[in-house]
């Protein structure tokens, strides 16, 4: 009779796991990686949405009459908490959903460092998976444009924005590198230990912490950057008069342009994603589980 286990996974385990998994997504026909790879953008994109929902405010918001009917300040670390907590909703849903998502997919390398990936097959699905997560996080800001949630809260929503964009535009390149590096090293530790998990709770358990910590942290990834910033960059170009009226509270708008989100902080922060999701994570565990099988 065969062994029954309810326990988690153990590292050993997980890291065959992840080869396997590594396999199977670099197999995987073209157009099924694509239209997986859109809906991980899109998924991504909603945690984004309510990210930056839960982290509107900063000012009174006042009733009808003149009053003040509330306010939505936080400390700064309150605020940065409960958006990495409600954020966690974009990885769930490419976890336990099913979807391609470019970052998560760094693990592959250690498929192809045990040779049974090749890297034509690894590059391949890394850029129809990234393609695909851009089409599904712009074709998500262009619909939140139109639903116009960002006049919501008193406009203290397209504030946040605003604001989250143009600091992703203000860094400078060392600065997003480092930052990108940080962040998938925690994103593909989430995935990590989402192969340990038996049950769906189980998955959803390992997600939160690591997630909630690099957005606390202000790490960037490179996929949720593919809607803050055209978001607000929508906001920025097609209602002039929104900006206009909220420009005093968003400094340094200048800086929010196409040139500043592709050149100073995409390319940067997709940089540092992949050396955080292969240095720190894929080629370690690879080292400490797999290399040893390959040998033998």
């Amino acid at each position: 009779m065969s062994e029954i286990r309810i326990d988690s996974l153990l590292p050993a385990e997980m890291a065959t796991k992840a080869e396997y998994l590594g396999v199977r997504k670099a197999e995987m026909p073209a157009f099924t990686m694509l239209m997986l790879a859109i809906l991980a953008g899109a998924f991504i994109s909603l945690g984004a949405v309510f990210a930056t929902t839960v982290s509107a405010g900063g000012m009174s918001v006042t009733a009808a009459d003149g009053s003040a009917a509330f306010s939505t300040g936080l400390p700064y670390g309150v605020t940065r908490l409960l958006s990495g907590l409600v954020f966690c909703l974009g990885l769930i849903l490419v976890i336990v959903g099913g979807a391609e998502l470019f970052t998560g997919n760094n693990l592959i390398v250690m498929a192809w460092a045990s040779r049974k990936v090749s890297t034509p097959a690894l590059l391949r699905n890394w850029a129809i998976v990234y393609t695909g997560n851009f089409i599904g996080a712009i074709g998500t800001a262009v619909l939140m444009f139109f639903t116009r949630q960002y006049t919501f809260g008193a406009d203290s929503v397209g504030i946040a924005a605003l604001k989250i964009a143009v600091a992703k535009c203000q860094l400078d390149f060392v600065q997003a590198i480092a930052l990108g590096i940080l962040c998938n090293g925690l994103v593909c530790l989430a995935v990590w230990l989402s192969f340990s998990a038996r049950t769906t709770l189980d998955k959803i358990a390992s997600i939160i912490f690591p997630i909630t910590a690099f957005v606390a942290a202000g790490f960037e990834h490179s996929i949720a950057n593919m809607y803050f910033i055209p978001y607000a960059l929508f906001v920025d170009m097609f209602d002039p008069a929104f900006v206009e009226k909220v420009a005093e509270k968003v400094p340094g708008l200048e800086a929010l342009t196409w040139k500043a989100f592709l050149v100073d902080n995409l390319i940067p922060v997709t940089i540092g994603n992949i050396i955080g999701g292969v240095v720190l994570v894929a080629s370690i565990y690879w080292v400490v589980f797999l290399r040893s099988k390959k040998e033998l």
